[in-house]
Formats: structure tokens, sequence, C-alpha cells
């Protein structure tokens, strides 16, 4: 199904037009369009909709959730420092999730029209439109399916009483890194963490892709070394 010297029509719907690009695909995802109006995906009206989600759905939709989560834990007796405690720890894991989702997944590199074409709704079409509002942020109705698994390993790994909160933390680092996510490409910081925060993750889609996968924080990339160089020259000095 993969096309010889494809051309993508950025006037058309993309999403069944990308994966004929073939190898071609991975220099023309990573070559971003700078605007605020992002494209057209699907021909489908509902299937279109299903792909825009506005940020603040995100937090009206899972906070309810993350507190009715951690409400469940205190009901089987847990106290406030343990559900504090616990709470952090799921913050902290979901900065190791964010991490290597973005890494390896976000990042696996595509030739064929199906992997292109999957990779693209999952993240290449955010290298591609960086700035497009509304495809910032993940569609509440994926998180949703996505919990269910999420819900079962914290289930195997963990008590019936720690289960829940842990769970609601990991879904508070969520809710975290997608507000700021949206905050990094259209906020104006002007000092401090979020300025260097923004100018790490902007480092990330305009000059070197393939480092800098840490999103709330540089953290993870230190761990593993995927620090970009810019990063790496700053903290030597």
């Amino acid at each position: 199904m993969v096309a010889q010297n494809f051309v993508v029509d950025l006037n058309k719907a993309l999403v069944f037009q990308v994966g004929h690009l073939g190898e071609a695909y991975q220099e023309w995802v990573h070559q971003p369009i700078v605007g605020k109006e992002g494209p057209r995906f699907f021909d489908n009206e509902v299937l279109e909709f299903l792909t825009r989600t506005v940020w603040w759905a995100v937090p009206v939709i899972w906070l309810p959730v993350v507190c009715w989560l951690v409400y469940s834990s205190a009901r089987m007796g847990l106290t406030c420092p343990h559900l504090a405690l616990l709470s952090v720890l799921g913050i902290f894991i979901w900065t190791f999730i964010e991490y290597t989702l973005h890494r390896f997944l976000f990042h696996i590199e595509t030739k064929t029209y199906w992997g292109n074409t999957i990779h693209y709704l999952l993240h290449g079409c955010h290298h591609k439109h960086p700035m497009d509002g509304l495809r910032l942020v993940f569609p509440p109705a994926a998180t949703a399916i996505l919990l269910i698994p999420f819900w079962n390993l914290v289930k195997l790994i963990s008590t019936p009483s720690t289960a829940p909160v842990l769970l609601g933390g990991g879904l508070l680092g969520y809710v975290m890194y997608d507000c700021t996510h949206y905050y990094l490409h259209h906020g104006q910081p002007k000092t401090g963490v979020p300025q260097n925060l923004k100018k790490y993750h902007l480092n990330h889609h305009f000059r070197i892709q393939n480092k800098g996968f840490g999103i709330t924080s540089s953290l993870w990339d230190k761990v593993f070394g995927t620090l970009p160089p810019s990063k790496v020259g700053a903290k030597s000095m």
C-alpha cells in the first residue's frame, strides 16, 4: 500500500494519506508546520470530532476520579499520611511512564502503511503540527480505555486498600502532565522553572527530536542519558 514518491495533500484528510509515505514518513513528520490551525484527520465527522479535545476537559473529567480513588482508600482505613505518600508515589511512577511512552512508543520508527498511520495518530501529528491546540491532550475516551489495564496492573502489585490511591496518584500525574504539556506550547512563562521547561520541550520539537523526552521534568532524561547536548553543556559549566 506504500506509494513511491507520494506527496501528502495538506488540504485533504491526512490520516489515511501518511501511510503511503513509506520510509519518507520519518523525515516528513519531523518537519513541523507551525500554525494554530490543525489539519483535518478524517473525512468522517464523528471520527474527526473524537480526535479533538479542549485542554480543560482533562482536569474537569479526571480530577473527580482522582478524588474518588483517594477517598476509596481512605474508606478502607488508610490515614492521611499514607494517602499523601502513596499519591506522591503514584505521581512519581507516572513520570517514568510518561518518559518511557514518549521515548519508546511515541518515537518508534515506522515505514509500513499501517505503522505510519498508527504512529501519526499517536504522536506524529503532534510533531507535524505542534501548535494544534485541540490535539495536545489525550482524548478522554482513549484514556478511559487505557485505565483498564493500568488498574489491573496496580491491583496485581498492591493491596486492595492501597490500589485506588496509587492509581489516583498516577492519574493525577497524568493530569499534571497533559496540562503542563498544553501550557508549554501555548503559555508564555517569563521566568523560573516554567520558562526552562518550555525551552526544554521546544528544543525537543524544533532542534533535537531524539532527545529530551521528559515533559514535566528532565529527571529521567538525566537518568537514562537522553539530555539534549545544550542541557548537558549547561550542566557541565
